[in-house]
């Protein structure tokens, strides 16, 4: 292919025969000198069928971070490879530079980074290396096609992570689990089942926890202290179905959930419960289960990374019936769905016994704050109409939280900047209180 330069010498060319003596021949002349400079150009230029792309760097990053990819490129031609290449990616892994300019002798390698700013999570693939060839006068170049440019192109895969904006709440969490599990306060009966020690008894304590065998033993009444239990299971159950895809502020509902899923299973993994995952809509497109306290976390992320919304009706059956197939034994299931009456009357209600007959359930919902402030406008007719459909729909979800609550659910109903920590909050509580 010819480059502009071709073209503008041409130009300059057509300029030449109306100056000298002999108008018909040199237009000739100049063509046959220019063609001449064009065919030595492109038998300088190097040969892209002999370059080799490899790539090194990151495989992943979290949402928000930079990650740098290597784009390796060995010219194993006999020419310099004078040329630019395009390293192009997925627009949402949001790859600068756009191309890169290089020459590169016979033999010799060249290392071009390429700066990623994802702004999607999931797997954001690497999708084609371009390579332009020019010759030593930029007369002419070559270029991969499509069909060389796809065996030239080395298979690289970059994993966005969630971000975990809610980790500023991890601290203060951590701090009310202390002082739960008596590290920071004095242990009580009613702030848990499990036996913890034996200490003299003080005015206040409760006459029912007097270890009567232990004090018989002693010269001094001796009670037993309690402690939270440990080891519980915690299942997050998230809904990636259509209700999911909507943006409450700047960020989708399955993100807020998905954060608030992390801050919940750091603090449970630091009190010593076992925490699972399932990511449901109307099939199961995630889980996690049986990891460790220490691998829980990074399981978690990677499971969740590649989870998007799908514009389908959620299956709240096939969610109950996954949770109760997988549990045997009585734990806490937090269910990060949109609360939406229609769906959740008409899908969750009917099923809802099944859970809340065997075990602990908060239903944790990102508040949208827009329809509070819409509710309080007035001002013009447009405005009392946009007040009256809101003022409906808070009627309707109360009216669903209500009915949530009559079955035993607790609810959370949150906007996204608290969100997190609120869901971390009723964990907490119902730990305190010896409910899991």
């Amino acid at each position: 292919m010819i480059t502009g330069r071709t073209v503008l010498l041409c130009t300059l060319g057509a300029l030449i025969p109306p100056l000298t003596p002999a108008p018909d021949l040199v237009p000739l002349l100049v063509l046959a000198v220019l063609l001449v400079l064009v065919v030595v150009d492109w038998l300088l230029a190097g040969n892209v069928g002999a370059v080799r792309c490899e790539r090194r760097g990151a495989t992943q990053t979290r949402l928000g971070e930079a990650a740098t990819v290597t784009l390796l490129v060995t010219n194993g031609g006999r020419r310099t490879l004078r040329a630019r290449i395009r390293d192009a990616w997925v627009p949402s892994a949001g790859a600068s530079p756009y191309e890169h300019r290089v020459k590169i002798p016979a033999g010799d390698r060249r290392a071009l980074e390429t700066v990623l700013r994802p702004t999607r999570r999931g797997d954001r693939p690497a999708a084609r290396v371009t390579i332009r060839s020019y010759g030593p006068l930029g007369l002419v170049f070559r270029q991969t096609w499509r069909r060389k440019a796809t065996r030239l192109t080395p298979p690289w895969t970059v994993r966005v992570l969630p971000p975990f904006t809610s980790r500023r709440f991890l601290p203060e969490k951590l701090s009310r689990l202390r002082q739960l599990d008596g590290s920071l306060a004095v242990r009580g009966r009613g702030q848990g089942t499990e036996f913890d020690a034996l200490r003299e008894y003080v005015d206040g304590d409760d006459v029912r926890s007097i270890d009567w065998r232990a004090t018989a033993r002693r010269s001094t009444v001796v009670v037993r202290t309690w402690r939270p239990e440990r080891d519980r299971r915690l299942v997050c159950v998230i809904d990636t179905g259509r209700t999911s895809a909507a943006r409450v502020g700047d960020i989708p509902r399955l993100d807020a959930a998905l954060d608030a899923c992390l801050l919940l299973a750091a603090v449970a993994a630091k009190a010593g419960d076992r925490v699972d995952l399932l990511a449901v809509d109307t099939a199961l497109r995630g889980s996690v289960s049986g990891a460790s306290r220490n691998s829980v976390l990074p399981e978690m992320v990677q499971a969740m990374a590649p989870l998007e919304p799908r514009l389908v009706e959620s299956n709240f059956g096939l969610m109950v019936s996954e949770v109760v197939r997988r549990e045997r034994k009585r734990c806490l299931v937090v269910l990060f769905t949109a609360m939406e009456p229609s769906a959740l009357a008409d899908g969750l209600l009917p099923v809802l016994p099944q859970l809340t007959s065997k075990h602990t359930v908060i239903l944790a919902s990102v508040g949208d704050p827009t329809v509070t402030e819409m509710a309080r406008r007035r001002g013009d007719t447009e405005a009392v109409y946009e007040a009256a459909a809101a003022e409906r729909a808070l009627g309707e979800r109360r009216q669903i939280i209500g009915a949530l609550r009559r079955r035993g659910v607790e609810v959370v109903d949150e906007p996204a900047d608290i969100f997190p920590s609120k869901v971390a909050d009723a964990y907490l509580e119902l730990k305190a209180a010896g409910l899991l």
